[in-house]
């Protein structure tokens, strides 16, 4: 009897979570499920907030072990997942090409330098012999798009979010009011993992919103989806060459 009403009390709160989510990236985000599989969108993940299916993600006993043994260290993670059926969901829409995968690619840079094509919404992490691993990524919105050449200063995993000032002041105006501290995790903008850009205040990062990758989006950083920027994470490290064009 206790199992059943803590399993309703969860669908309880997960529905209630998903009815007050806003429509922006900085709005309060329902929990989400994490998936294992590089090669597919997020398995299980909550719709795109205004979808008539948008709450209640549920994962399946399988992918709910696999979820939990490289992710339960973080609070909040697959605990929030139901059982209930009925309220699966299907993974966001998102343009395949923009999975990743190696490529040919032909540079003078080294193997281990990140190559951002802003144009073209593509991250490429050279490799040796001419090829290259090529992400999707999401970029900068009208009137916040850079080029330059940077390093990778500093690497976090699940970083905590502290919204610049001049974002801080810029959402304001817009009616939405950003909180000053937003602690690591799945309802994170910066999602799981983050690669610090030198001294700018520009970042690799994951997001909660995997369906915008491909899209002109961020204030100016190039966001991944949790399943790339972890992988990416595992394969660069600190001092890493990136060049934005």
């Amino acid at each position: 009897m206790k199992t059943r009403i803590l399993i309703a009390a969860a669908f309880c709160l997960g529905a209630l979570t998903a009815v007050s989510a806003a429509n922006d990236r900085y709005g309060q985000r329902p929990p989400v499920v994490l998936s294992p599989d590089l090669n597919a969108p997020w398995l299980n993940q909550l719709r795109q907030p205004g979808s008539p299916h948008g709450a209640g993600a549920v994962v399946s006993k399988r992918n709910r072990a696999h979820v939990q043994s490289n992710y339960s260290r973080h609070r909040g993670n697959a605990r929030t997942a139901t059982r209930n059926s009925s309220q699966r969901a299907k993974a966001p829409a998102m343009n395949p090409i923009y999975l990743p995968t190696v490529v040919a690619y032909e540079t003078s840079q080294k193997p281990g330098t990140i190559i951002i094509d802003t144009p073209n919404r593509f991250l490429y992490l050279v490799m040796a012999d001419g090829k290259a691993r090529r992400y999707g990524v999401g970029v900068g919105k009208p009137g916040f798009e850079w080029a330059g050449t940077h390093r990778v200063t500093r690497k976090a995993e699940w970083p905590d979010w502290r919204p610049p000032a001049q974002m801080i002041a810029r959402e304001k105006k817009k009616g939405r009011i950003l909180p000053s501290f937003v602690a690591g995790g799945p309802a994170n903008p910066l999602g799981a993992r983050a690669l610090y850009l030198g001294s700018t205040l520009y970042r690799i990062h994951g997001t909660n919103q995997p369906w915008t990758i491909g899209g002109a989006v961020s204030s100016g950083c190039i966001r991944m989806r949790n399943e790339d920027v972890v992988d990416l994470y595992e394969r660069v490290g600190n001092g890493s060459k990136v060049i934005v064009i």
